[in-house]
């Protein structure tokens, strides 16, 4: 599995920063590269601890897009 968190109301992704690796919200996929993580359980950890309820956050599975059970 390759996981991101995505908020629904601003479309950006949670990575990790450049500078110190603190998660930081990115606005392109480009950027979001290092925010993948590999299990279910850490997107939701990282869901929990560093976004807020408008953010709307969700788990984009990278592996699904242009899949046959694609969003």
């Amino acid at each position: 599995m390759r996981l991101l968190v995505q908020s629904q109301a601003t479309g950006r992704f949670l990575a990790p920063s450049l500078e110190d690796g603190t998660p930081e919200w990115v606005c392109s996929l480009r950027e979001a590269g290092g925010g993948v993580v590999q299990d279910l359980e850490a997107a939701h950890q990282l869901m929990a601890d560093w976004c807020d309820l408008e953010d709307a956050a969700q788990v984009v599975d990278l592996d699904r897009l242009g899949a046959a059970d694609d969003y």
